[in-house]
C-alpha cells in the first residue's frame, strides 16, 4: 500500500509548494500531486505543518553517537554512526576513515560493503580520507600513517564493489596517471590535505579529480602570486567543493566570497563530524590523542582542528544565517549537490522516481521527522 504525506509545505525542484501530497511506495516517491487528488487506498499521513525537504546528504562523517569509524571499522559502528546522524536529518552518508594502515582501510571497506548488503539505513558508500596526503597540510591526521599510492593500495581502494567510493588525496603526493586510474576504476577523487601548486591541481583536474575536501581547510591558499589549491578550486567551474559551515573552520565572509566564484550547485555542506555529534561526552580518543570539544569545535592537543562537532541540520541553518542563503539554496547545498557529486541521480530531490529519503522541518528548521528509503 502506498502512503500519502500531506499537510506540509513541500520543497520541490521548482521551489516551495503548498497543498501537495507526496506519495511513497516501495521506498520511492511514486508521485507528487495535488493534495485533493489522493490515490485510492493510500494510507494518509498528516504531517501537521512544517517543511518537507529532501533528506540531507553528508559525504564526510568520521563518527557520531560516541563511535569513531577508525577505532571500530565495523558494520555495527556504521549503523551507530548513521543512527546518531539521522536525528539531525542526514538520510545519506559516507562513513569516513581518516589516514590509517592499509589493513584498517581494508576492514573499513569490507564493513561498508556488508552494511550496504544488510541495507543499513543511509549508507551510500565509503570515504577514504588519506593516507596519501601532504605532511605540510596534515591537520589532525597522523603523518606516521602517510604513504605513497601504489598499485596494491589502488586495488584496495577500488575494491568496494557497491555504492560509491570517495578518495581524498594530495595530488602532489601521487601522479595524474594514478588519479586517472582511480577514476577509470569508478572512484570519485577529491583533493584535500594538500600543498599542491595551482599547476599540480590543474593536472589533477585534467586527470579526473572532481572535488575539494573541506575547501580552504588544510590546503595551499590563494595568494597574490601563487593561486594554490584554493585558487584552482574557485576558478574551475566543474569541480565540487565541500564546506564546513560552523563559523570556525572558515570565516563566513570567506565562504560568501567563494560562493560568488562558481555556480552554487558546485558547493555542498559537509560536517566532518566526530564521535561527539549525538553524544554527551565532550572528548574522544583519536589515534592515541585526546580530542576535546572547545567552544563547539573539536581540538587536538596541539590546537589543530580535528574534524567537527557539527551536524547537518545545524550546517543547513548556518548556511542561511551565516551565508545569506534562502531555504531552497540551503537545501541544494545540503542535499542535491552532494548527491550529484556522488553521481546518485535518484537522491536529493522530491520528485517522482527519487528515493523517498526526506526530512520534515518545523518553523525553526529543527528536524521533526526523517524518512530513509520510505522508512
Amino acid at each position: 500500500m502506498s502512503t500519502a504525506l500531506i499537510n506540509a509545505r513541500v520543497l520541490t525542484p521548482a521551489g516551495l509548494k503548498d497543498d501537495l501530497a507526496v506519495v511513497l511506495e516501495a521506498g520511492r516517491i511514486a508521485d507528487v500531486r495535488a493534495a485533493e487528488a489522493l490515490p485510492a487506498r493510500a494510507r494518509i499521513e498528516d504531517l501537521g505543518g512544517g517543511v518537507l525537504a529532501p533528506g540531507f546528504v553528508d559525504v564526510q562523517v568520521n563518527g557520531g553517537g560516541g563511535v569513531l569509524f577508525n577505532d571500530d571499522p565495523s558494520v555495527e559502528a556504521i549503523e551507530a554512526i548513521g543512527a546518531a546522524h539521522r536525528r539531525f536529518g542526514t538520510t545519506g552518508f559516507m562513513p569516513t576513515l581518516i589516514s590509517d594502515e592499509l589493513d584498517i582501510i581494508a576492514r573499513a571497506i569490507d564493513a561498508t560493503r556488508q552494511a550496504m548488503e544488510r541495507k543499513i539505513p543511509g549508507v551510500l558508500g565509503v570515504h577514504i580520507e588519506g593516507p596519501f596526503l601532504s605532511a605540510a597540510r596534515k591537520g589532525a591526521h597522523d603523518p606516521r600513517k602517510f604513504r605513497q599510492l601504489d598499485d596494491d593500495a589502488l586495488n584496495l581502494l577500488t575494491s568496494l564493489g557497491a555504492g560509491r567510493t570517495l578518495i581524498t588525496l594530495a595530488p602532489e603526493e601521487t601522479t595524474p596517471d594514478m588519479i586517472r586510474r582511480l577514476v577509470e576504476a569508478g572512484a570519485i577523487v577529491s583533493a584535500g590535505h594538500t600543498n599542491a601548486t595551482y599547476e599540480e591541481m590543474q593536472a589533477a583536474i585534467g586527470a579526473g579529480l572532481s572535488g575539494f575536501t573541506h575547501i580552504f581547510n588544510a590546503m595551499s591558499p590563494l595568494s597574490s602570486r601563487a593561486p594554490g589549491a584554493v585558487g584552482a578550486a574557485l576558478e574551475d567551474q566543474t569541480t565540487w567543493c565541500g564546506m564546513i559551515v560552523d563559523g570556525r573552520h572558515v570565516d563566513p565572509v570567506v565562504l560568501r566570497i567563494a560562493l560568488r566564484c562558481k555556480p552554487l550547485d558546485r558547493f555542498m555542506l559537509v560536517t566532518d563530524a566526530m564521535p561527539t555529534v549525538g553524544d554527551a561526552k565532550p572528548s574522544f580518543q583519536l589515534q592515541g590523542r585526546t580530542i576535546e570539544v572547545r567552544d563547539g569545535v573539536c581540538v587536538a592537543p596541539d590546537g589543530a582542528l580535528a574534524g567537527s562537532n557539527l551536524d547537518m541540520a545545524q550546517a543547513f541553518r548556518n548556511s542561511m544565517t551565516m551565508l545569506g542563503l534562502n531555504l531552497e539554496q540551503a537545501s541544494t547545498l545540503a542535499s542535491s549537490n552532494a548527491a550529484r557529486f556522488l553521481r546518485l541521480t535518484d537522491l536529493g530531490a522530491i520528485r517522482a522516481g527519487a528515493r523517498a529519503s526526506l526530512v520534515l522541518l518545523d518553523e525553526a528548521l529543527q528536524v521533526k521527522r526523517v524518512w530513509i528509503d520510505g522508512a
